[in-house]
């Protein structure tokens, strides 16, 4: 039987001071291409539903047409509320890009869902900034999804190398470790992912090809 990824986008096309961002393309788009070459099926969802923005820096540079034909897949995407049904779901992957530091960490709708997963012993996994989708994550036991756990998420330095720092609401490592996460970092700009029991989470965009591989890897043993 096939499984079934989730991956939740973000919906924020801005930052504080109205400065203008959202998904990164890909670390969507290579995760969706190495699930669907594992035969997954994958639904796409997101906060508000419908068009997914996409961060205009994300496509500079060379991308491949491969990963820029995903983009069809961020058109009409699913608005989260509307999934009533967890259990069908194998994994949940969240890709980064900053917008998902405006409108993932205070989704209660998307909290729920992960608890439901982890718990339910499916995949939950994140890269880069999608890991603020798990800051506000609890527990059945009231503790932080991320206490105690090695996780890997954009760190400080790679934040302020950007120079986009001062349009975060927070910083996400340090977020991490205030919840008791034990966060686990590499150079910057360097792959790195840190698989802790059925959380399986990366640095940065260089390390989305191999959080999809443990994910599939996971899910087909």
């Amino acid at each position: 039987m096939s499984k079934h990824i989730l991956m939740v986008v973000t919906t924020a096309d801005k930052m504080k001071e109205n400065h203008p961002t959202g998904l990164w393309l890909s670390e969507f788009g290579e995760a969706y291409v190495e699930f669907e070459k594992a035969g997954f099926t994958i639904t796409v969802a997101s906060p508000v539903g419908g068009k997914a923005p996409v961060d205009a820096r994300s496509l500079e540079g060379e991308t491949s047409q491969e990963i820029l034909n995903t983009a069809k897949h961020l058109e009409n995407t699913l608005k989260l509320d509307t999934i009533t049904d967890s259990a069908k779901f194998d994994a949940v992957f969240l890709p980064g890009g900053h917008g998902t530091m405006f409108d993932l960490p205070d989704n209660q709708t998307l909290h729920a869902l992960i608890r439901e997963l982890y718990e339910g012993d499916k995949v939950v996994a994140a890269v880069c900034h999608g890991p603020a989708g798990l800051v506000g994550v609890t527990l059945s036991d009231e503790k932080p999804l991320v206490e105690g756990k090695d996780v890997a998420a954009f760190t400080d330095d790679e934040e302020r190398e950007t120079t986009l720092d001062r349009f975060m609401p927070f910083l996400l490592e340090t977020r991490l470790r205030e919840l008791g996460a034990n966060v686990v970092t590499a150079p910057n700009w360097t792959d790195n992912v840190q698989a802790d029991g059925n959380l399986i989470t990366g640095q940065n965009p260089q390390s989305t090809i191999s959080v999809a591989k443990a994910v599939v890897q996971h899910l087909l043993k």
